[in-house]
């Protein structure tokens, strides 16, 4: 069992930053994603990371403007949001897997370990 518990949600204005952190033991073992669900919308990819680091992804709305990364040594890894738009208004998600592949790295059913997520609200 890996027990992931995220960090970093919170208000912030258009245009703002966040930063979200995933946190658990033996992370550094796992390649990891972020996903997010707003009010009455399905969850959906954001971005996800290779447990070596070799490879990241990201959804196309995020990209340019998220970067995801991790620590091993501190067993976390990190999703910074900057120029942050309404729609990015959403409980995110961080989930992790032993084995992740490139057919499916952006399906919620790929990643065995979820955590119990963090609101970010961006306000105009």
């Amino acid at each position: 069992q890996v027990d992931l518990v995220e960090s970093g949600g919170g208000v912030v204005q258009t245009g703002g930053s966040l930063r979200l952190s995933c946190a658990a033991s033996g992370l550094s073992n796992l390649s990891v994603g972020w996903f997010r669900q707003a009010p009455g919308k399905e969850r959906e990819f954001v971005a996800c990371i290779t447990r070596n680091s070799v490879a990241t992804n990201y959804a196309d709305s995020v990209k340019g403007r998220f970067t995801i990364s991790r620590d091993n040594a501190k067993n976390t890894v990190n999703l910074q949001m900057n120029e942050l738009k309404a729609d990015d208004t959403a409980v995110y998600y961080c989930a992790a897997v032993f084995s992740l592949y490139s057919r499916n790295w952006n399906q919620a059913s790929a990643y065995a370990y979820w955590g119990q997520g963090t609101q970010v609200t961006v306000s105009s």
